[in-house]
């Protein structure tokens, strides 16, 4: 793909052995060729698009990609697509669609390599009036994209089902099994307790349900469980007995619509009791359930038709909502009154789960963009559509690149028995995965039998037990699964379009582990992510160790806006005391990653990320609501940075190193943070920081180097305080590397970890910033005046990691680098001594210049 094209990885597979001296290195006769250099955007993605999608600038990650127009560019109707091979529109495979109320379309096949032209006009509902057609719009189909083709909404909409109950119909071919054991089942005793909490209710004295909307939700899910699996009568009565709350005082336009949750929470309650009962439900009890369910999907399909495909991630919408007006337009798409009505808003819905989701549609490795801590929040959705989408379309919606990629990733960002390693809105709550999370992991397992997911389920299988949202789906799908961890599983992922790194000494071994997490993402700051561009967090054996800081208690208050989601809670950088803007525009990049067995390695570069202000109107006004000005002095504003890379290495099992590349077109205050649960003990004259895990878990050791000169301080406490404050909420520590007043530094970090001190290896300087490590060694030029260079060797094993211009030495042999700059390893992968060489590569880019 053309993603890689300005990415030079040179794998040279050599002969496996424990020395270098008998192998042939690569030789270049020439000198080394300048690494590519890209301009980087203002930004790489739209937090509301403003150009079509895909153009020429664009680079697909599926076959076919959606074609996708901004909302401002719709100025009828419904939008026409045409799609051709001729700019002209004149060859015979030339395509025109129908009226599309949307503003997508999706293609449902399979393009040929080679260029392609789309085009796109306004018109009528029923195609008249057309108005004129867009230029030609060019883009390239490489060949080598993922393949995933759905069916279209017409095959679909043919297989559905047309009697009740439907919602959970892709259930029906084990249903019957279900109910044989269902009182033998493992969960069968949760499964009625949460249903009796719902029986003891009396719905007829609550007074306005829509206050009570997503406890009542709640409740509707367990009886509709208990009443499918059990066919009970008592379950099935009190759904009706809430439905008729709801039906006798309909609520008002201002309590139904007081937030889209409260709506979506309501409908919930409504139909899955529509669903249920439908047939032996009362015209007149009927006909309200359908009045209120209509009133909702009204409202929001008006409210969504043109916004989703050109939002950037709609947090309530792709959480919960999207899922609750799908299935009302599932219920109602046969209805005779209101079928020709709704039969457009489930092809909406349907048309727009292929062209965005899962995880926003531009986003195939299995990690959630969105951060971690609000990954559960997700997880009824992602399992839910694709197991209906699949049955009903008779096609794998779990085939999705994203889906077959997310087992790893669960382990990789969340392991088991270990806190979130991740980042974003609360993930630095739980010490284990939550419920949600190990449940989508047995979801997985049990569909598609991935290794991944399925040691994940196990190791989790206390958690999956306690969920409820999918309960019935394990109930009624009682398969086993292998549990065994992959054994080549490897030490480091690149999670390429989510821009984060995961390294783990022992993956699969939490015990055991260190595991550091590193993101530097082109989807910026904001929504639920935070500004936190080359940062990283580090964790032993499932603890903390260094890893953001502050508490996750509103989206957007004081604490939220500066002591939590500011850079200065994260372990990055603040130039002037300002950090990142929360904005698309805030961006950073993983450019470089390598790893093997004994050395993994990333790159991110963060140079583009201290860019002013925030400026979506979202922020600006919860900036306003909470009485903070955007100004220099609270840590926001423009600064004169003009290079901020990270190059980070874990050289396994137990050290780190962090190696930053610092300037500034004018002398700048540089402020290099690291953040602890626990204090920090300073050793001025070695620069080394000390840290003990609170229940003598851990011992880890930092020192700190820099070409300029630095102070070192620490505090315990927020810029601003959590507004709740207690126990849980302890202040933590911030430690600041202070250089004052210089136009470029460049800093090395070597970091140690063990379950003592005595487990620390001693770091020895040998001169001109030369270290010796345990068995490793170490060069780094921390001169800013110099060019960068790093070089790490191992006394024991031929591993080699070179940085910079210089040809490295393998086994005595000079290897003679390609690129100028570039990141050379030469490590073990596979049992296979290899070299690879890596110079910065180009995100994809989904934004249109």
């Amino acid at each position: 793909m053309f993603r890689h094209l300005l990415f030079a990885l040179l794998a040279l597979s050599l002969l496996a052995s424990s020395s270098c001296a008998d192998q042939e290195l690569p030789v270049s006769v020439s000198d080394p060729q300048p690494a590519p250099v890209v301009d980087a955007p203002d930004a790489y993605r739209d937090k509301i698009r403003t150009q079509p999608y895909p153009k020429a600038s664009n680079e697909l990650m599926l076959n076919p990609a959606p074609l996708i127009v901004p909302q401002s560019m719709k100025t009828g109707e419904a939008l026409e697509f045409s799609l051709s091979r001729s700019e002209n529109f004149d060859t015979p495979e030339t395509m025109i669609s129908t009226p599309q109320a949307g503003c997508f379309y999706n293609l449902h096949c399979v393009l040929e390599a080679g260029t392609w032209y789309w085009r796109f006009r306004s018109c009528a509902s029923d195609g008249t009036a057309a108005g004129e057609w867009s230029e030609a719009i060019a883009f390239e189909v490489v060949g080598d994209e993922a393949v995933f083709v759905t069916p279209s909404f017409a095959d679909f909409v043919c297989n559905a089902p047309r009697d009740f109950p439907r919602l959970y119909c892709f259930l029906a071919p084990r249903i019957d099994e279900a109910r044989r054991k269902v009182a033998s089942h493992s969960e069968y005793k949760a499964l009625l307790a949460r249903a009796a909490t719902a029986l003891d209710t009396d719905y007829q004295t609550l007074g306005d349900l829509c206050s009570l909307a997503s406890d009542l939700k709640n409740q509707a899910s367990w009886l509709y469980q208990a009443a499918y699996l059990t066919l009970q009568s008592r379950y099935a009565d009190k759904l009706h007995e809430l439905l008729e709350a709801f039906c006798m005082a309909p609520p008002s336009d201002g309590q139904l619509f007081a937030d889209n949750f409260t709506s979506s929470d309501v409908a919930t309650s409504c139909l899955l009791t529509y669903d249920l009962l439908h047939d032996s439900l009362e015209p007149a009890e009927r006909s309200a359930a359908e009045e209120l369910l209509m009133r909702v999907l009204r409202r929001y399909y008006k409210e969504n038709l043109g916004y989703q495909e050109n939002h950037i991630f709609d947090n309530h919408f792709w959480q919960q909502n999207m899922r609750t007006y799908f299935q009302i337009a599932f219920l109602l798409y046969d209805h005779p009154v209101y079928g020709s009505e709704v039969v457009p808003m489930l092809e909406y819905y349907y048309e727009l789960w292929t062209a965005r989701a899962p995880a926003g549609g531009f986003n195939t490795d299995g990690l959630w963009h969105n951060g971690t801590g609000y990954f559960p929040a997700n997880v009824h959705t992602l399992a839910y559509m694709p197991a209906l989408l699949s049955y009903v379309a008779r096609f794998d919606f779990l085939g999705h690149p994203w889906y077959r990629a997310s087992g790893q990733a669960l382990v990789y960002s969340f392991p088991p028995h270990s806190a979130s390693n991740g980042f974003g809105d609360a993930s630095e709550q739980g010490d284990t995965p939550n419920r949600l999370t190990a449940a989508f992991a047995d979801y997985l397992a049990r569909e598609t039998g991935d290794a991944y997911a399925g040691w994940y389920a196990n190791e989790c299988a206390d958690l999956v037990a306690q969920d409820y949202e999918l309960r019935l789906y394990r109930m009624c799908a009682d398969r086993t699964y292998d549990t065994a961890f992959p054994a080549d599983a490897p030490k480091m992922l690149w999670y390429e379009d989510t821009g984060e790194v995961a390294m783990h000494s022992h993956p699969g071994s939490t015990d055991n582990d260190l595991a550091l997490s590193f993101r530097s993402s082109t989807f910026g700051s904001g929504s639920h992510t935070t500004a936190s561009q080359n940062a990283f967090n580090l964790f032993y054996e499932g603890q903390p160790v260094y890893r953001s800081t502050g508490y996750y208690q509103n989206f957007s208050d004081a604490h939220n806006l500066m002591s939590y989601r500011h850079s200065r809670a994260h372990n990055t950088l603040l130039v002037n005391g300002i950090g990142q803007p929360y904005s698309t525009k805030g961006y950073g990049s993983v450019v470089r990653a390598l790893g093997g067995s004994h050395i993994s390695y990333c790159l991110g570069d963060a140079s583009h990320a201290y860019c002013g202000v925030s400026d979506d109107p979202m922020w600006v006004s919860a900036f306003e609501q909470a009485g903070i000005s955007q100004t220099p002095e609270n840590g926001f504003g423009s600064t004169p940075l003009t290079r901020y890379r990270r190059h980070v290495l874990m050289l396994h099992p137990d050290i780190v190193l962090l190696y930053d590349e610092l300037e500034a077109s004018e002398p700048a205050r540089w402020e290099w943070l690291l953040h602890s649960p626990v204090r920090f003990s300073i050793d001025e004259e070695q620069q080394m920081l000390t840290t003990a895990g609170a229940d003598g878990g851990y011992v880890a050791v930092t020192q700190l180097f820099c070409g300029e000169p630095f102070s070192l301080s620490q505090t315990d406490l927020f810029r601003v305080p959590p507004a709740q404050i207690t126990p849980a909420t302890p202040n933590q520590w911030h430690l600041t590397a202070t250089v004052e007043g210089s136009r470029a530094a460049r800093f090395l970090a070597v970091v140690r970890v063990g379950h003592t001190g005595a487990d620390i290896p001693l770091l020895r300087s040998t001169g001109n910033h030369t270290f010796e490590v345990g068995d490793w060694n170490i060069r780094a030029v921390i001169d800013a005046s110099q060019p960068a260079a790093l070089e790490v060797t191992h006394d024991a094993v031929p591993v080699v990691f070179s940085l910079g211009a210089d040809n490295p030495q393998i086994g005595g042999t000079p290897y003679m680098r390609r690129y100028a700059s570039s990141s050379v390893l030469y490590d073990e992968i596979d049992g296979v001594w290899q070299v690879q060489e890596a110079v910065d590569k180009t995100p994809v880019m989904t934004r249109n210049r």
